[in-house]
């Protein structure tokens, strides 16, 4: 039986990509899949109100997730894994990117010609962050118990 002092299996923990992944899974879960959807169910919210606090909230949370991002980098990098995760890794990037650059901005804009009385053009702009969340979501999850399971 091999011995591991309480400060080595802290590190090894803090190396293990899973933390950060099942951290992020509740992050995009508790925003995306529950809060927004129950933020369009109260009835004192207008569509208005719901529309400008959304757009405050995924503004914040794309910053959280682009550090998350960040740091799941770092620790795939120097826990050794980067050639069984990496490819999962920069398809989280180009997610990110993607939702950062394109998505929220244009979501944001969507939101502005509602909030000034308007009503936007079709667009299948919130179809594709949507289910670029979904994708995201799988993709931690599978990330965080692969790398949970090859710990072991």
């Amino acid at each position: 039986m091999h011995y591991m002092s309480v400060s080595q299996r802290i590190r090894n923990a803090l190396l293990n990509p899973a933390w950060v992944c099942f951290t992020w899974v509740g992050m995009t879960v508790g925003i995306s899949m529950i809060a927004t959807p129950v933020r369009f169910t109260a009835m004192s919210i207008t569509r208005p109100v719901a529309l400008d606090v959304g757009r405050v909230v995924f503004a914040a949370l794309n910053k959280a997730e682009f550090l998350a991002l960040v740091l799941l980098l770092v620790i795939v990098r120097t826990s050794g894994r980067s050639r069984d995760l990496w490819a999962w890794c920069s398809v989280l990037v180009l997610i990110v990117l993607a939702q950062g650059a394109w998505l929220i901005p244009e979501l944001a804009a969507r939101t502005e010609i509602i909030l000034v009385g308007g009503e936007p053009p079709p667009s299948f702009a919130h179809a594709i962050y949507s289910t670029l969340e979904l994708a995201k979501i799988g993709i931690l999850l599978f990330l965080g118990v692969r790398s949970l399971a090859e710990r072991s």
